[in-house]
């Protein structure tokens, strides 16, 4: 019998890193957790154990500390990305493609009256700013995201006219709580406008979407969402959304002898649905 690799990759995971720039007593933060991945032409390191391919995964660690000591200033993940993976690839040839993924978590300044302090922080939300770049020899593409973005609006959601079947217990309403956490990752058409100022504005669009959208159900949300930001810039060649559906169940107050009056409600994230869906032009 002959076997044959179909795909392989191999990388580090969760490679942790705080980031201090330092100007004078005013000092920038950044926490970041980088996922390093090499596909490339490694069969003879599965079939007959030649390691003379292999850049081991505890100098892809360190190669992220030394890259990020290199310069003074916080990068953006995009720019501090695409480093990393043209370092790799300039310096293994048996690599073909090397896929680099940084999660940036969430630091903010510590507000002192109406000041802010200029090295103290909060640990912020669980709001993760998200890159990939998967870069070749023939080029390169870049996604940036958006992650953990927890949004919630009171009204103007509902979910009726769904298949019923023997088995099915949930009401139809038009008036509930509408509650998730976006993931969202979007594709540049050029990786060149792979830019921290475009994320701003297309999660701003994502949010002002989901507040202003009538929704007919998550999915009507999605695309519009998705069409919004599509519409909106031109150098986005595509964005994908999962959108977990986080419930908040109205408490049945009747066995009490009161009125729920839609006011009372129960949090509850599991089990939820999940709606996910790529949209291009």
């Amino acid at each position: 019998m002959t076997v044959k690799i179909i795909h392989n990759n191999y990388g580090k995971s969760r490679v942790r890193l705080l980031k201090v720039a330092r100007r004078g007593e005013w000092h920038e933060l950044q926490e970041t957790t980088v996922k390093i991945a090499f596909e490339g032409e490694f069969a003879e390191v599965h079939a007959i154990g030649n390691n003379s391919l292999v850049l081991p995964t505890d100098t892809m660690k360190n190669t992220v500390y030394a890259l990020a000591s290199q310069t003074r200033e916080i990068e953006e993940i995009e720019t501090f990305a695409m480093r990393l993976a043209n370092h790799f690839l300039t310096n293994n040839p048996p690599v073909t493609r090397v896929i680099i993924e940084i999660a940036e978590h969430s630091w903010a300044r510590m507000a002192l009256g109406e000041k802010t302090h200029p090295h103290s922080f909060i640990k912020g939300s669980n709001e993760k700013h998200t890159a990939k770049v998967s870069v070749t020899r023939e080029g390169a593409t870049i996604e940036s995201g958006v992650e953990d973005l927890i949004v919630l609006k009171t009204t103007k959601s509902g979910f009726v006219g769904f298949i019923k079947d023997q088995y099915t217990t949930l009401p139809e309403t038009t008036d509930r709580i509408f509650a998730t956490s976006i993931k969202a990752d979007w594709r540049y058409a050029d990786s060149e406008k792979a830019a921290g100022d475009t994320r701003h504005d297309v999660r701003q669009t994502i949010i002002e979407t989901f507040a202003g959208h009538d929704s007919l159900s998550v999915q009507h949300t999605l695309y519009a969402m998705g069409e919004a930001v599509l519409e909106k810039f031109p150098d986005i060649a595509e964005i994908a959304f999962s959108l977990p559906n986080i419930h908040y169940l109205p408490v049945d107050l009747t066995r009490l002898g009161l009125e729920n009056g839609n006011q009372i409600f129960l949090p509850t994230d599991e089990p939820h649905g999940l709606i996910e869906a790529r949209l291009a032009r």
